[in-house]
């Protein structure tokens, strides 16, 4: 079971409080758990990433163990703490301005 943070207005489209709990098949990688999230709240599919391309939409970040993971391959395998339930996988909203 990987423990996952959402941004405020994601936990609101998903109507969720706190962290989601999402279970991933095979691999523990970035892209299984955006795969697992997005099956089990379909009203996310195209929040976290393009439709069309599964990119990452621009100011979203993915952070593991206090590490940014948002530029690495989606097929990089999330850290053992996040695996273990030890720690969240974080979705940051990020912000632009200046």
């Amino acid at each position: 079971m990987i423990r996952v943070l959402l941004p405020a207005h994601l936990k609101t489209l998903a109507r969720v409080s706190g962290e989601v709990q999402v279970d991933v098949a095979g691999q523990p990688t970035i892209v299984a758990v955006l795969d697992a999230i997005e099956a089990s709240y379909p009203m996310l599919q195209g929040t976290i990433r393009d439709h069309g391309t599964l990119e990452r939409r621009p100011f979203l970040r993915f952070f593991a163990c206090q590490e940014d993971y948002s530029l690495e391959p989606t097929d990089t395998l999330l850290p053992p703490p996040i695996v273990d339930g030890k720690e969240p996988f974080l979705i940051i909203g990020a912000m632009a301005g200046g």
